[in-house]
């Protein structure tokens, strides 16, 4: 079938399908439906293969999208997934969590509905999958030389998987029981189900890669250790770190950062013998942040039976539509609708925390918020009488994260950091410490999955040079030219 190079004129933008609402809230399964063979195809050859494709521009790996809609539009999606993978490692992981800059930066987008890129991506996966189109690749020679990776979240995976390929003896190291990182225990089932992880760990390992698991850099084994038995080092440690809020009352019991509840909720799903600590059930819950991570408590609370949720954002509600300070092709600040604000609670805008309410007990029993608008300087300002309280029996963090954890290193030899608090490296991602290399959120803070994995890639490229003297690895992004993330 050959592809249509106007289709873009016959066909409308349709968006992956959600499952029901109310079958959806009842499991933990995901969100979205299989992936429909016939509609990506159509999806696809709505792609102008414009002469200057923006949608690279909005794409940190790189990735070639004209070029596989083209094939999947001819419905050829063995080759389809060849060119996928030559620039994403994980294409299953970023079909499903990356917010898809590359669609608000397709040309499509000037004055119509953008092509679905995002969608098709996870078409391509999913079917490479089913076909079983993804095999391991093994190096035909060991090069003899070995690394280690500190942390196994998309960035460090994909460090092991591009140096492994390159004939490394590449070990994984991870402080939690089960290798993934936040994609083990951050991301919730609903959004991603962890077969869709194991399924690639298992193509790792077949390719060599060793997983070492409960093991913590500086209890366990230290940065000298480490330099004795391995070649280098890549610290992809994520930006764990949560943000904090210092107001009156923010001690209480029953406040707590989103990393220190999603994970638990994750757990029970592995380990029904495994009780939360805190669970929403019965409760009435407050989440503070209106992003990606506040969303991910949303969708879990209700699943676990909070009796009313509300999600607060200090900021102004987004526009519905791409604002004048925000031009075509950067990624505009939108109002946007995940699955979860299908599913309930209620999202409320310009509040800011003024403090919390305790019980006798001293655990939260609410806050106090103040409405705030934007200022003639551009900056937060609280209309005065605007005061409310608000009941909550659980006050959710989900304010952003501020660093790295480096707590288990020592001070000497020194890791040096940034302004931000994240590892300072030099031109090819080597830190201040000879051998050992750093990426991903460690390196440049709070970031998104496919950020993580360019990175990945990038480190894995100036390893391999360390190394060897030269390498033929891709370096999608490079420390010093890397555009800020968007958040």
């Amino acid at each position: 079938m050959p592809a249509d190079p106007r289709g873009f004129l016959k066909f409308a933008r349709k968006d992956p399908e959600r499952r029901p609402v109310t079958l959806r809230l009842g499991d933990w399964k995901e969100v979205y439906t299989k992936p429909d063979p016939a509609e990506g195809i159509i999806q696809a050859q709505r792609c102008m293969d414009c002469g200057i494709p923006f949608c690279h521009q909005g794409c940190p790996l790189g990735n070639l999208i004209p070029e596989w809609n083209e094939l999947v539009g001819r419905d050829r999606w063995a080759s389809a997934s060849e060119r996928l993978h030559a620039t994403n490692n994980f294409p299953e992981f970023t079909g499903r969590l990356c917010p898809a800059p590359c669609e608000t930066a397709c040309v499509l987008a000037l004055n119509r509905d953008a092509v679905t890129i995002e969608y098709v991506e996870k078409s391509i996966s999913e079917t490479a999958f089913t076909h079983g189109w993804v095999q391991p690749v093994v190096p035909k020679e060991s090069t003899g030389r070995a690394v280690a990776i500190v942390g196994s979240g998309p960035s460090g995976l994909a460090a092991a998987q591009q140096l492994a390929r390159s004939g490394h003896r590449v070990t994984v190291f991870e402080r939690a029981d089960r290798i993934g990182g936040l994609l083990r225990y951050g991301i919730p089932e609903f959004k991603m189900e962890k077969a869709v992880l194991d399924r690639r760990l298992a193509q790792l390992s077949q390719e060599g890669v060793e997983f070492r698991t409960s093991v913590t850099i500086g209890d366990d084994i230290d940065l000298e250790s480490l330099a004795e038995d391995f070649d280098a080092t890549v610290l992809a440690l994520g930006s764990t770190r949560p943000r904090t809020i210092d107001v009156p009352g923010s001690d209480a019991a029953d406040i707590l950062p989103a990393m220190e509840f999603l994970p638990h909720a994750n757990r029970a799903l592995y380990e029904p013998e495994f009780a939360p600590p805190v669970t929403a059930a019965g409760r009435r819950v407050v989440i503070l942040g209106g992003g990606d991570t506040g969303a991910d408590c949303l969708g879990t609370v209700l699943r676990q039976g909070a009796t009313a949720v509300s999600q607060l954002e200090i900021m102004p509600r987004p526009p519905d539509t791409r604002p004048d300070t925000a031009p075509w092709p950067t990624y505009p600040p939108l109002f946007r609708i995940s699955s979860a604000h299908e599913e309930g609670g209620d999202r409320i805008f310009a509040r800011e925390t003024l403090r919390f309410e305790c019980d006798t007990a001293g655990k939260v029993s609410g806050l106090v918020v103040a409405t705030v608008t934007v200022g003639a300087t551009g900056k937060l300002e609280r209309v005065p009488g605007s005061e409310e309280f608000i009941a909550a029996d659980l006050v959710l963090l989900a304010m952003g994260f501020v660093g790295p954890d480096l707590s288990m290193f020592p001070t000497e030899p020194p890791l040096t950091t940034t302004a931000r608090g994240t590892l300072q490296v030099d031109s090819r991602f080597q830190t201040s410490i000879e051998g050992v290399f750093a990426a991903g959120d460690a390196r440049r803070g709070q970031s998104l999955i496919v950020w993580a994995i360019a990175e990945g890639r990038s480190v894995a490229h100036h390893v391999d040079e360390y190394l060897m003297g030269s390498t033929d690895l891709p370096c999608p992004i490079a420390p010093d030219t890397a555009p800020l993330a968007i958040m």
